[in-house]
């Protein structure tokens, strides 16, 4: 997959990610990155999660969203040890604390998952959350040539796991109610369907260099992929950052839904995937040197996070 005559000269890891394992080729010809699909839980969809990333990474070549561009890929592992795909490095990195300092990437945020009166985030956090908004304008701006799959819910009803210690088990069972319904109406769009600050890269001024993982990449509602960046954004920084994100969205020309009712259920369907602890994201965050994120401050987070939308939504 290599350019003829590349020479690697050293491989390093990628933090971060979830679903595989990131390292990037130093090369005689420049830096590469290699998805692996390592993960077992993930074996059944390896191929076709690769197989979407390079159609929309290739059909993005033609637009100015800042995505990788792809050198080869093999998501039946003939070649690899793993299903793999072999893809330019951007340049920037993932910035996940409030402070744009060098250090945000590996200093905890005193603040993490506080979204109680008062609480607000970094004027640089905010920056880029602005950012973050127009981008994803911009990614629901593109009319791809060809469809892709239609969205899939990552809660469900029924099978949503509460936490074990919770006080307020009413509100979880309020908010799984309020997703127990046939899916509001929308408009379908061409959706990342993971964006959020782990999925971005940003330089040191705070613009964005970089829009990463599309192995996701969906046909669906606005709402749902303005939710889940607001639900990590909420989790990381609390909630007014993640509605300041979703209106900077609205002031960038994005459409949500019309209604609070329906916005009201993306925002909860996402914010539902997390329960109870954000277990998914928890760990490569912690990776990147947000250990203040445990289990239990992440629990409350949530918690908050939905107390929040069915106050200010309901």
């Amino acid at each position: 997959m290599l350019p003829p005559g590349t020479e690697i000269h050293t491989v390093g890891a990628l933090g971060g990610g979830w679903s595989s394992l990131i390292r990037t080729l130093h090369t005689s010809r420049g830096d590469y990155v290699l998805r692996s699909m390592t993960r077992p839980e993930l074996a059944d969809r390896a191929a076709e999660m690769l197989t979407r990333e390079t159609r929309a990474l290739r059909m993005l070549e033609s637009t100015g969203i800042p995505a990788p561009r792809v050198l080869g890929t093999d998501p039946s592992a003939a070649c690899c040890a793993w299903p793999s795909l072999l893809m330019t490095r951007l340049p920037g990195r993932v910035v996940i604390a409030a402070d744009s300092s060098a250090a945000d990437s590996s200093a905890a945020d005193s603040s993490a998952g506080d979204s109680s009166a008062g609480a607000w985030a970094s004027a640089p956090a905010r920056r880029r959350a602005s950012a973050l908004a127009r981008q994803l304008a911009e990614i629901h701006r593109f009319r791809p040539p060809t469809p892709f799959p239609e969205y899939v819910a990552w809660s469900w009803p029924g099978e949503i796991t509460h936490p074990v210690n919770t006080t307020r088990p009413d509100l979880w069972r309020l908010a799984e109610a309020l997703i127990t319904r046939t899916p509001p109406p929308y408009h379908p769009l061409f959706l990342h369907r993971d964006f959020h600050p782990g999925n971005v890269l940003f330089d040191d001024s705070g613009a964005i260099t970089g829009v990463i993982d599309w192995t996701e990449t969906s046909r669906g509602p606005a709402d749902l992929d303005v939710a889940h960046c607001a639900t990590m954004l909420a989790l990381l920084h609390g909630d007014p950052l993640a509605d300041f994100f979703v209106e900077a969205y609205r002031e960038s020309g994005g459409r949500l839904a019309p209604d609070r009712p329906s916005h009201l259920y993306w925002r909860l369907l996402d914010a539902l995937s997390f329960a109870p602890s954000a277990a998914n994201a928890a760990g490569p965050w912690r990776a990147l040197g947000r250990t203040d994120l445990t289990d239990a401050v992440l629990t409350t987070a949530l918690e908050r996070h939905l107390t929040h939308l069915l106050t200010t939504l309901a």
